[in-house]
This record gives C-alpha cells, sequence and structure tokens, in this order.
C-alpha cells in the first residue's frame, strides 16, 4: 500500500511514523514544499530571543534520519498542486518538473499560512513572520545586524512570544493589538494582568487600534496606526492570525468550510480514500458545539497518530477526540493558560454560565516563595458541568489548567473538584489545591449559599456598598461611596449596615473575595439581601484596567 501524505511537521509526520510503527511494509511518501519536513515550530520564539541559540536545536528530524530510522520516504521542496481524488494521484511540481503520483490512500497535512492583510508597505524586507525556521532565523539576522526597534503586528500567542523574545535581546518593543485587549481568547480581566506584565517589561501595548500603513525609509520603516500614531521599526514581525493553506485541495472536491478542511470523527473527509488533520482542518468544539480550527501542536499530533491507525486498522481504531483548546504562554515572569471556552464562544453558543474568581497561593503560604494564582472558571448554570477556566500567575498555573482541561475532557462538574486527591507537600501546594478551592467555591454557588456579582456589573444603580477590608487597605485604594466596616466587625454593626442599606440589596467586597463572603455569610444569616464580588478588588481593578486601552511602559 501506498500512503502519501502531503506536509509534514505535527500532524503529517506523527500520522507518517505511527503509521511505520503500524506497517512495516508500506510505501510511506511525504511531500513537504518547504525545507524542514519535522521542525519545532512552537520553538521558533525563543530562536529569536537567543534562549535556542542553535538553528539545528530546532530540526526535530531531517529527511535523512526518517529515512534511516522509520524508512519513510521525505521529500522537501516537492509542492503538491493538484489532486484527482477519482485517479487516487497527486500532482507534485518540484525543480520545475511535475509528476502524477498513486496512492492507495492520501493524508492531508498542509497546515496553516501567516495573514497577510491588505496593508499598504506590507512588502517591507523588514517585515517578516514566525511560521518557519527560515521566518526565525530572518527575524534573528535582523537583531544580529542591529536593529534596535520592533513592532509586533498581533498580540496573540505568538505575537507576544515574538515580543518578548525581541524585548530579550535588548530592542524597544511595541505591540499593536485590533482587539480590546492582548490574548483576545482571555477575559479582560485575566488579559490585564499580562498587560501590566508587558508594561513592566518596557513594551508599549496599543489595543482596540488597526495599523493602517508601512512607510518603507531608507534605514528603517514606521508602522501608522489608525488613531494617528507613528511608530519606528527596524524589524517589524506579522501575527494577526492564520488561514488554512488548503486552496488546492478544495478546487479538488475536498468540502471546507470557511477554507478548513471538514472531516468527520476519523479525520476522513468528504472524498473516499481522503483523509486530513492538523491546522488546516476545522473541529468541533467539546464544549460548546460550535465548528472552528484549532492550530495548536497537541491536537494535531494525536490526530495524525489516529488517523494512521484508521488506515491501518479501522476496526480498532479510536475516534479522534474533540479539542478543547488548552494553550499556555510565558510573559516575562507571568503565565498565562486557558482551556475550555470563554464568555465570548459561551454566549455566542447560547450557553448559559456562571464564573468563579479566586487567588490562591501557588504553594502553602508558610512555606517561602508562594506565588499568587489568578484562577477563574466557567461552570454550566443548569448542571455545574465546567465550561472553561484561565489561570494567570508566576507559579504553579499550567498544573492546575492541566487538572481543569482533564475534568473538562471528561465532563466533571465543578463542585466535583472538591474530592480531588491531588499531590500535596508545602513546597508543591496546599492540603487544600487551588483546583480544590474552586470546586468548593462551585458547590456553595450552586447550591445557591452564595450569590455572586461580578466585575461587569460593578457601576450599576441601586445597592449598598459594603467594604469590609481594614482601614490601611482602604485608604491604598478606596473604593468610592461604600460604607467601610471590616468583616470582624460586622456581627456587631448589623444595625448600622441594615440601616445604610435603608430595604437596598448589599453588595461585598474585600481583597480577593474570601473576607467578604464570611461578612455576605453574616448578612445572609441575618436576613438581609446580600451578593459577594466574585475576586474581589484584584478582580474588579483589573478588570477596570483591561477596559482602560493603552498601556505604555511604567
Amino acid at each position: 500500500m501506498r500512503i502519501v501524505i502531503v506536509g509534514g511537521v505535527a500532524g503529517g509526520m506523527s500520522a507518517a511514523a505511527r503509521l511505520r510503527r503500524r506497517d512495516e511494509n508500506a510505501e510511506i511518501i511525504v511531500f513537504e514544499r518547504g525545507e524542514h519536513p519535522s521542525f519545532a515550530n512552537c520553538g521558533l520564539p525563543y530562536y529569536v530571543s537567543g534562549e535556542i541559540s542553535e538553528e539545528s536545536s530546532l530540526l526535530v528530524q531531517t529527511p535523512e534520519s526518517l529515512k534511516e530510522s522509520l524508512d519513510i520516504d521525505v521529500r522537501i521542496r516537492h509542492d503538491v498542486i493538484a489532486v484527482d481524488a477519482k485517479a487516487q494521484t497527486v500532482r507534485v511540481r518540484h525543480d520545475g518538473r511535475v509528476d502524477d503520483w498513486e496512492y492507495d490512500a492520501l493524508i492531508l497535512s498542509p497546515g496553516a499560512s501567516a495573514l497577510r492583510p491588505p496593508l499598504p508597505g506590507l512588502d517591507s524586507p523588514r517585515v517578516q513572520t514566525l511560521r518557519t525556521v527560515g521566518d526565525a532565523v530572518a527575524v534573528r539576522e535582523q537583531v544580529d545586524v542591529g536593529a534596535r526597534r520592533a513592532v509586533v503586528l498581533g498580540a496573540g500567542f505568538i505575537g507576544l512570544e515574538a515580543a518578548e523574545g525581541l524585548r530579550m535581546q535588548g530592542l524597544t518593543v511595541d505591540v499593536v493589538e485590533l482587539a480590546p485587549h492582548v490574548l483576545p481568547p482571555l477575559e479582560t480581566e485575566q488579559a490585564a494582568l499580562i498587560e501590566d506584565e508587558l508594561a513592566a517589561m518596557g513594551i508599549t501595548v496599543h489595543t482596540g487600534v488597526a495599523a493602517t500603513a508601512i512607510e518603507p525609509e531608507t534605514d528603517h520603516d514606521t508602522v501608522i496606526l489608525a488613531d494617528g500614531t507613528r511608530i519606528a521599526a527596524d524589524v517589524i514581525v506579522l501575527s494577526v492570525g492564520v488561514r488554512p493553506d488548503t486552496e488546492v485541495f478544495e478546487a479538488a472536491g475536498v468540502e471546507c468550510d470557511r477554507g478548513a478542511i471538514v472531516v468527520d470523527e476519523r479525520g476522513r473527509t468528504n472524498l473516499d480514500r481522503i483523509w486530513a488533520v492538523g491546522d488546516a482542518t476545522v473541529s468541533t468544539d467539546a464544549v460548546t458545539g460550535l465548528r472552528h480550527a484549532v492550530a495548536l501542536a497537541g491536537p494535531a499530533n494525536r490526530a495524525g497518530r489516529l488517523v494512521a491507525d484508521h488506515i491501518v486498522d479501522p476496526a480498532s481504531a479510536r475516534p479522534i477526540p474533540q479539542p478543547v483548546g488548552t494553550a499556555i504562554v510565558r510573559v516575562g515572569e507571568l503565565t498565562a493558560a486557558m482551556t475550555g471556552a470563554n464568555r465570548a464562544s459561551l454566549t455566542a453558543a447560547g450557553i448559559d454560565f456562571e464564573t468563579v474568581h479566586l487567588h490562591p497561593g501557588s504553594h502553602a503560604g508558610y512555606f517561602p516563595g508562594a506565588q499568587q494564582i489568578h484562577l477563574l472558571m466557567h461552570m454550566r448554570r443548569s448542571d455545574g458541568l465546567i465550561v472553561g477556566a484561565q489561570a494567570v500567575g508566576a507559579d504553579g498555573v499550567d498544573k492546575r489548567i492541566d487538572v481543569l482541561a482533564t475534568a473538562i475532557g471528561n465532563q466533571m462538574t465543578g463542585p466535583d473538584l472538591m474530592d480531588l486527591d491531588l499531590a500535596y507537600a508545602p513546597p508543591f501546594g496546599s492540603a487544600k489545591d487551588p483546583v480544590n478551592l474552586a470546586g468548593m467555591l462551585a458547590e456553595n454557588v450552586l447550591s445557591g449559599s452564595l450569590e455572586l456579582w461580578h466585575a461587569d456589573r460593578f457601576d450599576e444603580p441601586g445597592y449598598l456598598l459594603l467594604d469590609v477590608r481594614g482601614p490601611d487597605e482602604q485608604d491604598e485604594d478606596p473604593v468610592a461611596d461604600a460604607l467601610c466596616i471590616p468583616h470582624t466587625q460586622v456581627r456587631e454593626r448589623l444595625d448600622e449596615i441594615r440601616d445604610a442599606a435603608a430595604g437596598r440589596p448589599i453588595r461585598v467586597l474585600c481583597a480577593s473575595g474570601m473576607r467578604s463572603y464570611l461578612a455576605y455569610r453574616v448578612l445572609t444569616a441575618a436576613g438581609l439581601a446580600a451578593a459577594n464580588l466574585s475576586g474581589g478588588l484584584l478582580t474588579l481593578r483589573a478588570y477596570q484596567r483591561g477596559r482602560a486601552g493603552e498601556l505604555t511602559p511604567a
């Protein structure tokens, strides 16, 4: 059997390697348009930063090593320009020559290419994308020959990694993002923490504004923004998104949705004997049911393996799991991670949800070095099913999001988290891990023993605002029009609070939501209508900063 794979890297090469392990006799041919069939896409920004010092470190496998170890025929600089599904052939161009190749099974793994908006001046040699090893080398070369000013267009994962890498190389860096905040999948209050960190790193962030032109000049370019801002740049990194690289296959009759190849749970396209994997495919979101492309290496690797299993032995092959979109990024001293759906996608899917916020320590507070984790979790209101989670912090973010991704994948509810038996020793966690605490908070909300109110409703009228922090905290960060009574005095001053409320509901806040929760329980036990600010002032202030616009270095 001859199996032809179009495109290498995560999806294509994982399929090729698995096919060889399952079938020693198959003829496996990989046509790769570029120079490198197997390289570390996710490592490219760290080559720009200098943390990965050698270009060769980015090359996971070469055609020679794949031939030697797995007997896979990898042909670089071979561009598949047509597919004939009826004849089961692909047309391949290489060095000016065009040949037709028959196949018994065809796997499409063309990946995605960088979006290039119709921006005047975008063809300047100072403009680079960051999708291939060659791209990373080109950016690094610009740094090495003296670039001192950089502009990054797009503040998604790759954009922020590129911005950090260029800043680590000593360049001044501006980041431009059309969305209201950086890392658009993050919630506003989480993204604000990342924007604060970028400012602390000396990176200027322009949000809610587009670049309208690039003016090439003799010794630099100037990036012009829609608000009139002009930014000088020696290097410009374009990272405004990607599009599936599927035109050839769509022309051959492969069904696509907004350019992404439609596949079933086995990776099969609508055409017989053709499968597809990776960034160029559309997936059904495990939480929302919405269809969209998922440009992540993990799902691509897993899909490649499972498609190979289906080709070799369809009866025993497992279906490709629906992705939950787990992702993580380092920005300066912080880590931001997410899994599942965010507010926007939950709303778009018509899912009614509740959100809990908490700010626990990364490990036991009495052990030196504990760092605060800013954690939020979305739950389906009807049954408490966990539908999304995000965390930002300097330590311990990754393992909490991984646990929550596992919980979402196994359709756990918020209260189920209370019972998880997680590793504990003072340097690593707490007896009540942040994940357990999220479960306890979820149980309180879903059982009706805690009513929350949220930062986006802070300015609504008609309630008494009760600040239960200590006097020093209130002086340092006063809250306008709040009645200030420390939480330890709420019991003895109930009459004062009742009189001040004058029949209005009471909204309670503190720094993180814990002391105000204690006060809330006292108030409700006394028959007063109350609600607790989710995440406290830490969440409120971050939410307010996140809606304030451009951030410049402190």
